[in-house]
């Protein structure tokens, strides 16, 4: 019976928490070979942003990305639905519409059988009909663990693109969907996960950040982009030194994904991802606690969208939040600041 099937079982990750480290990535990417000028391309690997971005010359911009991880949750359908949301969002993290989608499907033909597979691919059908856009083909693999996710296009107006080293001092800082995903997924995994919790991650993860073709349009929201593997902390410091910036959290505003998630922290329920992100940028960031470091380098899976706004725009983000169903998560998290070399990147206030 494919619902007897439990995914997680089978990879040594999970979800976004299976990135590469930002140190690691840092030297991956490393390169001393010439690099040709191409003059159309408006966001390349450069800033480190959420997806391509090609100018098409009449005023409309492509945008380019890809996805994919090895399972977070068991139920393989829901699987599916989490890495199409996920991938889909960096379009969204561009100010863009997404237009079209093509699936990448890694299978271990050897342990698990195709009617699996197919769920999992019908997850992430269901996704992109979420999201408008077709799952028009894609290419799949026998490899020893399974993996899913999708290769999406997408369109913005090249006035309305949005990019995460844009950010101006003086700018707050909105986020559109809780912390804490990597904990609760822990936590099932170890099964200590409580009743009233199961199956609340998912949930999230499996949300689109269609708010997202909405902020492209606002001109005071000056930098966007969305929180994943790195964690909160992770994808600020590459916002902030982009910017040329510094950055503030209010831990006190940090939307949590159940208010108690300091029960799972005590429990030891942190995933392996939240240290190796500690270890990339842990020096850039100011005194925290256990619990706050816990929460905010979280790798999380489809995220919510970081916004950095301009403090005039307030109000018509606030509102643009409260009638997308977003009503508790418009208020400020924090700031940007003009760099400070004396003092970390971030800093962190209680």
């Amino acid at each position: 019976m494919t619902s007897d099937i439990k995914l997680t079982q089978y990879s040594h990750g999970a979800g976004c928490g299976c990135k590469i480290s930002p140190a690691v990535l840092d030297k991956i990417l490393q390169t001393r070979e010439v690099k040709p000028d191409f003059k159309n391309l408006l966001v390349g690997n450069h800033s480190r942003d959420d997806a391509a971005v090609l100018d098409m010359g009449n005023g409309i911009a492509l945008i380019s990305t890809t996805d994919f991880f090895m399972p977070i949750v068991d139920n393989p359908f829901e699987f599916g639905r989490i890495a199409a949301a996920n991938a889909i969002s960096d379009v969204y993290a561009m100010g863009g519409t997404p237009s079209l989608a093509i699936a990448i499907l890694g299978w271990p033909i050897d342990k698990l059988a195709p009617e699996v597979a197919g769920q999992v691919v019908d997850g992430g059908r269901f996704a992109c009909q979420e999201a408008g856009i077709a799952l028009a083909g894609g290419h799949s693999i026998d490899c020893p663990e399974p993996i899913f996710g999708l290769a999406v296009n997408g369109f913005v107006p090249v006035k309305n693109l949005k990019q995460n080293n844009t950010a101006k001092a003086g700018n707050l800082l909105y986020l559109t969907k809780p912390l804490g995903v990597g904990i609760l997924t822990t936590a099932e995994k170890k099964g200590i996960l409580r009743e009233p919790e199961v199956g609340l991650a998912a949930r999230q993860m499996m949300e689109l950040n269609k708010i997202g073709a909405e902020l492209g349009k606002m001109e005071k929201v000056t930098a966007l982009t969305d929180v994943t593997g790195f964690g909160l902390l992770g994808h600020l410091v590459e916002m902030a030194a982009g910017s040329g910036l510094s950055a503030e959290v209010d831990m006190k505003s940090i939307p949590l994904i159940i208010d108690d998630l300091v029960y799972y922290i005590q429990l030891k329920s942190i995933p392996g991802g939240t240290n190796r992100n500690w270890a990339s940028y842990g020096s850039k960031i100011g005194p925290v606690t256990d619990e706050q470091k816990a929460i905010l380098a979280d790798p999380q899976t489809s995220g919510g969208l970081m916004i950095a706004i301009d403090p005039s725009g307030k109000d018509e983000l606030e509102t643009l939040l409260k009638e997308n169903g977003l009503v508790k998560f418009a208020r400020p998290i924090g700031r940007l600041m003009p760099e400070n070399h004396d003092q970390p990147r971030i800093q962190i206030r209680s």
